[in-house]
Formats: structure tokens, sequence, C-alpha cells
């Protein structure tokens, strides 16, 4: 189970996230989404702890950390919690000097000390299966947007993260692009992966995630499965936000 209870995240005096508890059973995929500056992807760094919370709770499985206004938190801890997730960032982030099985080898390697060759292995594994094998040996320069968002993807899965966190990770795709990542995010949530999205794409949040939570002004307005978040929404603000993207027939499940 990965919780986050009451959590209060403050830019100095700007209070962005408001009270956010959430939820997820193990095997389970949740998107946030809501209105640019909602504080979707605030939350989501809240998780792994990119933004360490102002207050509140943060449970990842048997790791657990608390915050309080004014408090510390050793690094070793921090460490402890963030080794329980994967991180897939909006512009892939790539190594640009290292080939896409380099990439995916780094952190064992680097991080947990992985034999080469062991790590070559997990590394071609997780290649296959977001169909980027051919492309082990590529450049991130010479793969497309899609390619190289896979390839993260199979990066973040290489240390077997409790939890896969995806920020955007389909933003800075095109269409066509963005829909190979969908089909292998997909396929991830079908495998029972852990997963936490924060996303504007309402047709991956309706194909991947089991739970939608809408996020606005830094505080959960409802939350619910894809089909009534977008369809049938109960808040007045949720309605709004569903109508102004113009999406509900075509994202009616």
């Amino acid at each position: 189970m990965i919780v986050l209870d009451h959590i209060e995240k403050r830019f100095g005096d700007n209070l962005v996230l408001k009270d956010v508890s959430v939820e997820m059973p193990e095997g389970s995929v949740t998107a946030l989404v809501g209105p640019s500056g909602g504080g979707k992807s605030t939350l989501l760094r809240c998780v792994n702890l990119l933004e360490i919370p102002t207050s509140g709770t943060v449970r990842i499985g048997e790791e657990a950390l608390s915050f309080s206004p004014g408090g510390k938190t050793g690094w070793p801890e921090i460490q402890r919690l963030r080794r329980q997730t994967g991180m897939v960032f909006q512009n892939f982030q790539l190594f640009p000097h290292r080939t896409a099985i380099e990439n995916v080898m780094e952190g064992l390697v680097t991080v947990l000390k992985w034999p080469a060759e062991r790590a070559r292995a997990r590394a071609m594994e997780l290649l296959e299966k977001v169909g980027m094998a051919h492309k082990a040996d590529a450049w991130p320069a010479t793969l497309s947007g899609g390619q190289q968002q896979r390839v993260a993807i199979a990066r973040a899965l290489a240390p077997s993260p409790r939890v896969l966190l995806c920020d955007e990770p389909t933003s800075a795709l095109d269409p066509e692009l963005a829909e190979e990542v969908v089909d292998v995010l997909g396929r991830l949530a079908r495998e029972g992966t852990t997963m936490m999205m924060a996303t504007h794409d309402l047709r991956l949040a309706s194909r991947v995630a089991d739970k939608v939570v809408f996020l606005d002004g830094g505080v959960v307005v409802e939350s619910g499965p894809p089909a009534q978040i977008f369809s049938r929404p109960e808040r007045e603000r949720t309605k709004r936000f569903i109508a102004s993207l113009n999406v509900t027939a075509d994202y009616e499940i």
C-alpha cells in the first residue's frame, strides 16, 4: 500500500498542497489530473521526496516518513524511501553519452553495484518488455521521442521499484508517438505494476488508471474511477474542467 496522509507543501508563503490524502493499493494505477498549477506534479514529487512535504506522512510499503514544519529528515531515510520508487520524467532525461541499454544499466551498476553482465541481462529483459530491444545499442539522439520515453520507462523499472511514478509521460510527444507510450503503460498496468501518474492526457488516464484524483488549487476536489470522473463527475468544479476539455464523449468508458 502506498499512502499519502495529510500532505501539505509550502514554497515560502505559497501553499501548494493543502491536506491531501491519497491511498494506492499495490497493483493499482492512480492518475492525478487537473488544471496547470493545481498541484499534480508537486504531489507526485512528494512521493519520492524530490519535493519534501512541509507536513504529513508518506508511506510506501513498510517504509514511512513523517514531516513537520521546521523538521529535518536525514539523507539515509530519504534514500530508503526513494529507492522504493522509479521515476519517468516529462522530457525523458536519458544520458546522451550512453546507449539505450547503458541508460537502463546505469543505476543498477552505479547505485546498486550489480555486475555488468547481470545488469545487461536485466536491461535487455526490460527493453524487450517496452518494445525497444532492437534499439539497445542506439544513442538517444537517434531515437524518436516515443522511443526515448520507452527507454526511460525501462530504466525506471530496472531496480524493481514498488511504485512507478510518471510525471506527464506523454506531454512532450505528438499523438502518434504518445500512443506508443500509452500502450506500454497500459501493458504494465495489466501486469500489475503499481503506478501513479500526473497527466493532462485523459486518454492515458482513462485507459490505464483504476482511480482518478482531480486536484485543483492544491486540494483533492473529487476522486473515483475514470468512468465516473470523466463522464459523470459529481462536483461542479470537476464538471467545468471536463467540459473545458470537451472530452466527455471521447473518454466515456
